[in-house]
């Protein structure tokens, strides 16, 4: 009987926004000859620093890290394209004799990635699309989201209202089908593609929530709105990249339709939700092994208890420094 070839191995760190995933994944690579795989759907963007809390070179400490700065903000970035893309680049560390890491908190992308996840085959009609494209334009993202969760109500939980390309692909699913479209998912098995030791970061939401906030001061101290202005005079509206958070909120401010105050706030809260949906994201779709970061005083002895859990995990030995 032919033996069967061993999976890649492959560590993935999921959690949400300002958990600490960051310092992790440079802790880890350093532990066992990784490079980094950047699992964010915003970082992909050249020019967008600051509000995509990008990794800066001098925090890096001479780790490769990829899918960063790879498209301009004018162009689209899909999950299919992220899948093709990551997977293409786990073979391309492996084969260096390093171990490949993906770092990052859009749920759905990663998902992609680690499981034989197919994307849905479901006919399309381009002039229906249009006419919603139109729509949006005409009624706003949250009238449109609202048309979806009329029909389809699972998928308009799981796509935010910005998120203007995914509901309308659901709307153009259930129009040409009649079915939703998880119905084209739901008889999938998720069968892991790598041997994955699958790292989840968690924090009690009460200092989650005050380090996100904090977060945002710091952004805005470090230059967010400049950044925004850039590419607000640049010409650069109605594109998939400015429905990030961060950035949708302080062009609200620019276009005259709120004070700086205002967007601060919105950007704090709408980043709060964020991270409490990447949470239920995770915790429902993932298998995932949770780690409680709220005590950051004791953030040495927790990275090396999850060092331990991947040594385990993928029979691997680590570098202790």
């Amino acid at each position: 009987m032919r033996e069967v070839e061993a999976k890649q191995k492959l560590i993935v760190i999921i959690g949400p926004t300002a958990v600490g995933k960051t310092k992790l994944s440079i802790e880890l690579a350093r532990r066992f000859n990784g490079e980094i795989i950047s699992g964010d759907s915003m970082q992909v963007y050249r020019r967008m620093d600051i509000g995509t809390a990008k990794i800066k070179e001098s925090e890096m400490e001479g780790i490769p890290h990829h899918l960063i700065d790879i498209k301009e903000p004018e162009e689209s970035f899909s999950a299919a394209e992220f899948q093709g893309m990551v997977r293409k680049k786990i073979a391309e560390i492996a084969q260096k004799g390093k171990m490949p890491i993906i770092v990052g908190g859009t749920g759905l992308y990663i998902q992609s990635v680690i499981y034989d996840y197919q994307f849905s085959d479901a006919p399309s009609d381009p002039s229906f699309r249009e006419e919603l494209e139109r729509q949006a334009g005409e009624i706003g993202n949250e009238a449109l989201h609202k048309k979806l969760e009329a029909v389809d109500p699972e998928s308009a939980s799981r796509i935010h209202p910005n998120n203007v390309r995914r509901v309308i692909r659901a709307l153009e699913i259930y129009h040409c089908t009649g079915k939703r479209m998880g119905d084209f998912q739901s008889n999938q098995e998720p069968e892991l593609l790598y041997d994955t030791a699958l790292i989840g970061l968690t924090m009690e939401r009460e200092k989650l929530y005050g380090r996100i906030n904090l977060r945002v001061d710091l952004m805005m101290e470090e230059g967010l709105l400049e950044e925004v202005e850039s590419l607000y005079h640049q010409g650069i509206s109605g594109c998939q990249s400015i429905q990030a958070i961060g950035y949708k909120e302080i062009y609200e401010y620019l276009e005259g339709k709120s004070c700086l105050e205002t967007a601060i706030e919105n950007l704090k809260q709408n980043s709060r939700n964020y991270a409490k949906r990447q949470l239920t994201w995770f915790r429902n779709k993932m298998n995932v092994e949770w780690f409680d970061m709220t005590d950051t005083d004791m953030a040495s002895k927790k990275i090396n208890e999850i060092s331990q859990y991947v040594e385990g995990k993928l029979h691997l030995k680590s570098n202790t420094y």
